[in-house]
């Protein structure tokens, strides 16, 4: 395999056989890695989400701006990899903003100018980022962006956007867009903190035709810590995640699965025969793949809001949280051979019921307020272990619901018994990171089984 090219080789490169151009600024300064953005102490960053309906100018322009980032991106990733496949020249993000310096002056692609220059250059960030992940083994290669596959998205930063917030209504603003002369119609659903700038603005575009994404820098109080009631002990739940039962609480309380494709499954089915039907490239085709998308961002927000008021609840009342580690991209591979039906029911089950973003949402909730969340083993068997005697049965099949002990005659409900399980797992696991902290120290907002050895330090 050929080394790295670097050094004059690859500057003559760079300038010609790529078409990037010479840094002809600060000539005289030798070039610095990025910094990552750093926030004000004890910030948090926070996404609030408005819609917002433009006018026919406004969304004429968004679309043009949606096609420029996504060209940005897609031809920064096909010179990056030519770069490095033809010539051994790993090209940054440093590179690719210079290249696209130079793809403006091409007569024929004059129309890059319409959009923002720093909207454009935060594509080139993101690609920059999606190239970081893949290097740390985290994520795959970049793919190119599709028009059809993507959602449309254009994050403007400060100084890509003026924002003056309305007097009468602290927490709103009037927003105005750059290249854009009018404030957008932003329904004001919550306000903001008074008086924050955003640190960004990322307007979105789904299939639904629903815009805006505000992030905001603000401080975050943690919550009073709870304890057991006449004691000093934290608070705990275990929660066991399964499909019969969305989530089931160690107390034997049970979330419901709402079951939501099942529920719009005909009226989905309808609509896709419909689009079937219809021509392509005709304006009635259109109408309905609208429906369709309507429909499953009703989905996704019932989803959303079902999960997000589920888990604030439970962070509010508990100081500890613990879940087992589940390998939800091991359980949603495509299936093979004759139980490949089952595993595609299987899998959509699992899609529906959003696993992982009940977890994402529990993590985020536990570092904001104050909380742990404890991630059990995966191979710990909350699920055949007696919560009463702690032994071991056999191996039960999904099917089995209930289940008795051989050992101390114990009856058990398969769900509630699994939480139990690992609400005291969890609670091993938080007294044996917290044991080995300083008195003033709290424990981190996540414990990993699979990470406590760097998080226990040796004695």
């Amino acid at each position: 395999m050929a080394e790295r090219t670097v050094g004059e080789e690859a500057h003559r490169i760079e300038r010609e056989l790529l078409g990037v151009g010479e840094r002809t600024k600060h000539r005289s300064r030798t070039a610095a890695p990025l910094k990552a953005f750093a926030g004000a102490p004890g910030t948090q960053q926070r996404v609030y989400r408005f819609r917002f309906y433009p006018t026919a100018d406004q969304a004429a322009q968004l679309h043009r701006t949606f096609g420029a980032c996504r060209w940005v991106y897609n031809e920064a990733l096909a010179l990056r990899s030519k770069a490095w496949q033809d010539h051994r020249v790993s090209l940054g993000f440093a590179e690719t903003c210079r290249a696209l310096t130079g793809w403006k002056r091409i007569p024929e692609r004059a129309w890059l100018k319409e959009a923002s220059s720093t909207v454009l250059q935060q594509s080139l960030r993101h690609l920059e980022s999606a190239f970081a992940r893949f290097h740390k083994g985290v994520a795959k290669y970049p793919r190119r962006k599709s028009k059809h596959r993507s959602d449309d998205a254009a994050t403007y930063v400060r100084t890509g956007f003026r924002w003056v917030e309305d007097a009468r209504r602290p927490g709103t603003a009037s927003v105005t867009l750059a290249k854009q002369t009018n404030p957008l119609d932003v329904r004001w659903s919550r306000a903001l903190p008074p008086g924050l700038l955003p640190v960004k603005l990322t307007v979105t575009r789904d299939r639904a035709g629903r815009f805006l994404a505000v992030l905001v820098e603000e401080v975050i109080a943690p919550l009073p810590t709870v304890f057991l009631p006449g004691g000093h002990e934290p608070k705990a739940v275990g929660l066991d995640l399964g499909l019969v039962s969305l989530v089931t609480l160690d107390d034997g309380e049970k979330l419901p699965h709402p079951r939501l494709l099942a529920k719009y499954g005909k009226q989905l089915a309808t609509l896709q025969r419909e689009l079937h039907r219809k021509q392509k490239g005709s304006k009635n085709r259109d109408k309905v793949r609208e429906r369709i998308a309507r429909l499953y961002a009703r989905i996704g927000d019932v989803r959303r809001d079902l999960l997000d008021q589920f888990t604030t609840r439970l962070v509010r009342e508990n100081q500890v949280l613990v879940v087992e580690d589940l390998p939800i991209a091991n359980l949603m591979r495509a299936a093979r051979g004759r139980s490949r039906r089952r595993k595609a029911a299987l899998s959509r089950s699992i899609t529906d019921a959003a696993w992982g973003e009940l977890l994402r949402q529990l993590r985020y909730k536990c570092a904001w307020y104050g909380r742990t969340l404890v991630v059990v083993d995966r191979f710990f068997p909350s699920t055949r272990r007696c919560s009463v005697c702690h032994a071991k049965g056999v191996k039960l099949d999904v099917s089995v619901r209930e289940w008795a002990c051989a050992e101390c005659g114990a009856v058990h409900d398969r769900d509630t018994n699994a939480a139990v399980n690992l609400r005291a797992e969890g609670m091993r696991l938080y007294w044996t990171v917290a044991a080995s902290l300083p008195p003033p120290r709290r424990p981190p907002s996540v414990i990993r089984a699979s990470e406590l050895v760097a998080l226990v330090p040796a004695a």
